[in-house]
């Protein structure tokens, strides 16, 4: 690395951010804050006079700061937040200390990087998650529509109560509760109606989308794999060549559990909470339904029952290799061949 480049640490935080200007040998050039409005970015990114590379951690925040300094840095990294804990919990905890540890990490060339999703990517994956906060909402509004009709009395059918032509045959039908509670049912299922229209709109949406469409089709040729998890896959994980392997595909899918081990005893723990959550979540849903149409992960759930004796294990133990799955045709641009048959 040119010893003429100087190194920035940036600690990024809602409304300000503080940043440590470093030469290669160590020596503070300039530190201070700026504002996060992007007009004072963009001041700020005009000052410098030498060619520079960046560090910050991972936040909410950090896809519009990378996205504006990128045309004006040699380089700008992100860092796993996690990991840069462990490497420099201090005593003394403040912004400018802060900055200036990333700072010094990053010119001793000791800074966790993780991977940055490119603007376009970030982008549609934001539009996924809404749509997963779209489903979160529906659900909320069917355990409401159920919780008003036991709260007052009323005698429903379980597997039908969501479907429109009994829900309005019902409605119709409650005569002697409080028109109240008609109401509110009514605007439930109005609430209802607009998240299922809605997160249908989206993945209709990114489905159509030409860098998406070939790759989520080829996914889906494994059998137990829809559209969700598909599109799941593909914009939460990105390039999955940054896995070296399946373990760590895995890991950071968030099914391995953490490994505690001291004087030679080693105990494992629950899955670890440093992971993709929405990969997870999907993973775990698409788990538990696979078997049913895919005889090879049928397999591994039932030789995973007789050995764990316990649903969520085997479930997890399926979630893995699903992934393996997931990486192999994505990895090799190849559809999925179910070669059971031919062992």
């Amino acid at each position: 690395m040119p010893l003429h480049y100087h190194f920035i640490g940036l600690d990024v935080h809602k409304k300000t951010i503080a940043f440590c200007e470093m030469r290669a040998d160590g020596e503070m050039v300039a530190s201070g804050t700026f504002k996060t409005t992007r007009t004072a970015i963009a001041q700020w990114a005009a000052q410098r006079t030498q060619p520079w590379i960046g560090a910050m951690e991972a936040t909410l925040f950090s896809g519009y700061l990378y996205d504006m300094l990128t045309p004006h840095a040699v380089e700008i990294q992100v860092g796993h937040p996690a990991r840069i804990k462990a490497i420099s919990t201090a005593k003394h905890k403040n912004d400018a200390a802060d900055a200036e540890t990333l700072a010094n990490l990053l010119r001793a060339d000791l800074f966790p990087e993780c991977h940055m999703a490119s603007t376009r990517v970030r982008e549609l994956r934001r539009v996924l998650r809404y749509r997963n906060f779209l489903v979160r909402q529906a659900v909320c509004m069917k355990n409401k529509t159920t919780g008003i009709l036991m709260e007052t009395g009323v005698e429903y059918d379980s597997k039908k109560i969501h479907r429109q032509r009994y829900f309005n045959e019902l409605l119709d039908s409650l005569k002697d509760t409080p028109k109240s509670v008609r109401e509110l049912l009514s605007m439930t299922r109005s609430n209802l109606e607009i998240f299922q229209a809605a997160q249908k709109k989206l993945t209709d949406a990114l489905i159509k989308l030409p860098e998406l469409r070939e790759r989520v089709e080829r996914l889906m040729t494994i059998n137990g794999v829809g559209e969700i998890t598909a599109l799941t896959w593909a914009l939460e994980v990105d390039d999955p060549r940054r896995f070296a392997n399946v373990k760590q595909a895995q890991s950071y899918c968030g099914l391995c559990s953490g490994q505690n081990e001291s004087a030679g005893k080693s105990k494992n723990g629950p899955l670890s909470k440093q992971r993709n959550g929405n990969l997870q979540t999907v993973l775990i849903e698409a788990a538990k339904l696979a078997p049913r149409w895919n005889t090879q992960l049928k397999e591994v759930h039932t030789r995973a029952m007789e050995q764990e004796k316990n649903y969520n294990r085997a479930t997890c133990a399926v979630a893995r290799k699903l992934v393996a799955y997931l990486m192999a045709v994505d990895k090799s641009g190849e559809p999925y061949e179910d070669r059971s048959s031919e062992e």
